[in-house]
């Protein structure tokens, strides 16, 4: 049994940069046909200049046959000028600005700390521009429950943020609850959509503590109950545009997931595909995939959709335990299991 595919894009990834970026890449370049690239980076990527260097740097680690586009990002701070989203659109390599409260996930010490009080002349003139705001959808006051953060930022934060720029494109990022999937459904607001990653399609809060702690399960944000995971697959599996395809593929070395103080972020980018067609299979909705994977992303963003096929065979396959370069190795999502779908070849 075969499946094809409209060549799918990823809404939300992180390659990294060094040597990590060029070990990782080909994973991503060799599915997708575009990704968001995110900038948190050290130090993050706050301007024009530093985003199209960057897409210089990733370009010149692609596999010399690869037709992958990465698609930058700004990182809002609290200091950001108006005139950097008029830079950010005339570069033509700049496709979005990520809002990180600061200190909600990793490389986010210089996010916001102020949205409404010190970012609005910002938030305006990307509605000007037409450039859209992702959102890292956590309040980090200590005070809120860690499995609480995105219940509480869609009621203190997105809620008002749409009331107050009604024109300003948002997409959730990575949502985690059936407050959000509900949010997102019911919002009469256009311009609002969201980013799904697999671990949350597919993994509970259960998933990081079974047979012991699970630091290659632990992603921020943190996994939530069964009933929010069941929540979001019938939310992404309705054949609503609101939903598309971001991993949120986050490299880290074992060495530091696997530590006293672990690294969050899932890697799941070389078998993403993969589980996102399990997902669609096991609620019956295999002929919503495409839409999800390769249709409502582009639709959204304002780009045409890729022309390129990809077709996944169904035919077991067992996920490497493990992914070895000269700097250290990184551990995938499922290391070890048996999946049921696995892409085999792009045509055009």
């Amino acid at each position: 049994m075969q499946l094809t595919l409209t060549q799918p894009d990823d809404w939300h990834l992180h390659l990294r940069d060094g040597d990590l970026l060029k070990a990782v890449l080909p994973h991503s370049a060799s599915t997708f046909g575009r990704a968001i690239v995110m900038p948190n980076l050290k130090p993050p990527i706050t301007t024009t200049a530093a985003a199209v260097a960057y897409r210089d740097s990733i370009l010149k680690a692609l596999p010399s046959n690869s037709n992958f586009i990465p698609l930058m990002t700004l990182y809002l701070t609290d200091t950001m000028s108006p005139n950097e989203i008029k830079l950010a659109r005339k570069s033509g390599a700049v496709y979005a600005v990520k809002l990180y409260p600061a200190g909600a996930t990793t490389n986010s010490q210089d996010g916001v700390t102020d949205l409404f009080g010190k970012c609005l002349p910002v938030l305006e003139e990307m509605v000007e521009q037409d450039m859209p705001l992702l959102v890292h959808g956590e309040v980090t006051n200590p005070d809120v429950d860690m499995f609480d953060r995105e219940k509480v930022f869609i009621e203190t934060v997105l809620k008002p943020l749409i009331e107050r720029l009604p024109k300003l494109k948002v997409v959730m990022e990575h949502i985690t609850t059936a407050n959000a999937a509900k949010f997102v459904l019911s919002c009469e607001h256009a311009l609002l959509a969201a980013t799904v990653t697999p671990q949350h399609l597919l993994l509970n809060r259960n998933s990081l503590f079974q047979g012991g702690l699970q630091p290659h399960n632990y992603c921020l944000p943190v996994l939530k109950r069964e009933t929010h995971r069941q929540a979001i697959v019938s939310a992404v599996t309705s054949g609503s545009k609101k939903f598309f395809l971001g991993t949120d593929s986050a490299p880290h070395e074992r060495r530091r997931k696997e530590s006293s103080c672990g690294c969050a972020g899932i890697y799941s980018a070389p078998i993403a595909l993969s589980l996102y067609a399990k997902v669609f299979e096991e609620a019956g909705a295999l002929d919503k995939l495409e839409a999800f994977t390769s249709f409502n992303g582009p639709d959204f963003y304002g780009l045409p959709r890729n022309t390129s096929k990809i077709t996944l065979q169904k035919a077991p396959w067992q996920v490497p335990k493990s992914f070895t370069f000269p700097f250290g190795d990184i551990v995938p999502m499922f290391a070890g299991e048996t999946l049921e779908w696995q892409p085999c070849f792009n045509s055009d």
